[in-house]
């Protein structure tokens, strides 16, 4: 028994001696760890800003600043363990990561296609921030690329985080890129008016209404859509600057559907409503409709 207490005291003074032997190598170590943290976010920081000035690309700066900065720090601590005399560790470390590299591919297969999507994606650039996307399902403004997601901020409030690899697999609608958008809606006009003459008052509507774009490549247009059941349904197409898509976009389409509508009344058009026809069958000639007399008459 006296054996045994010797033997645990012996390793846990050796143990001792080996800790105080090590502890300048540990203290170095933490040293460097905090000097990558320190160095890591200042490099991170400063190439972000770099990039942003030079790319005017906000999303690939924060992107890239972020990259460089978590690969300094993992880079300060493989350091850190080697200054603290646990090299083998390091290499051990180093090794089961390759060792594992499969079995953590599988584990962490979404992580893995989110973050190298995310590298696509910040160097293919299909949107960048505050452009209005629709990405799938989802509508609104881009707000952040981050490594495994994209982040949306849609116009009824809500905050979208779409993961990397579905923004790159998904069709993306940028409709900020070009600056411009076609809107259109229909018009019903009746049977009796004449079309071309209702079809030059709609552009000369458009043209003076505000916020509606016209040149050589935007051009706006007018045909006819539909012979509807009361009506001779006219399609209008035209233009809209799409920088502020959130609320312009849709107040000048409110406007040109006033403009259009108060245009063709002051023309003389008449826009009828559907009209109902109501057949009879077997055999009735007469439809039995009686007038409900006003409270007066029945006094009098």
């Amino acid at each position: 028994m006296q054996e045994s207490n010797i033997t645990v005291s012996d390793s846990l003074a050796l143990f001792y001696e080996r800790f105080i032997a090590q502890l300048p190598g540990i203290g170095m170590g933490l040293l460097i760890i905090i000097l990558g943290l320190l160095i890591g976010s200042w490099l991170g920081a400063f190439a972000r800003r770099r990039l942003a000035a030079k790319t005017d690309d906000p999303l690939m700066s924060r992107f890239l600043g972020k990259a460089i900065k978590y690969t300094l720090i993992i880079i300060a601590i493989m350091l850190a363990l080697n200054a603290a005399g646990l090299g083998a560790v390091a290499a051990g470390i180093l090794t089961a990561a390759g060792a594992s590299a499969v079995v953590l591919g599988f584990a962490f297969k979404d992580i893995g296609e989110n973050f190298i999507s995310g590298i696509i994606l910040a160097f293919s650039r299909p949107f960048d921030v505050n452009d209005t996307v629709m990405i799938g399902e989802n509508f609104g403004k881009v707000k952040a690329l981050e490594f495994r997601y994209t982040k949306l901020k849609t116009f009824d409030g809500k905050d979208v985080y779409i993961p990397n690899s579905d923004v790159l697999t998904t069709p993306v609608t940028n409709y900020t890129e070009d600056g411009f958008f076609r809107w259109d809606f229909i018009i019903g006009i009746a049977y009796e008016d004449n079309i071309e003459g209702a079809k030059r008052t709609v552009l000369e509507a458009l043209r003076t209404a505000p916020g509606v774009i016209e040149d050589e490549e935007h051009e706006n247009f007018v045909i006819e859509d539909e012979l509807a059941t009361s009506t001779v349904n006219l399609k209008v197409f035209f233009w809209v600057d799409t920088k502020d898509f959130r609320r312009m976009a849709l107040i000048t389409k409110g406007i040109v559907v006033k403009s259009v509508k108060e245009a063709l009344e002051d023309a003389g058009y008449y826009m009828p409503a559907d009209i109902q026809e109501i057949k009879l069958y077997g055999g009735e000639t007469e439809f039995p409709v009686r007038l409900q007399p006003k409270p007066d008459e029945d006094k009098e």
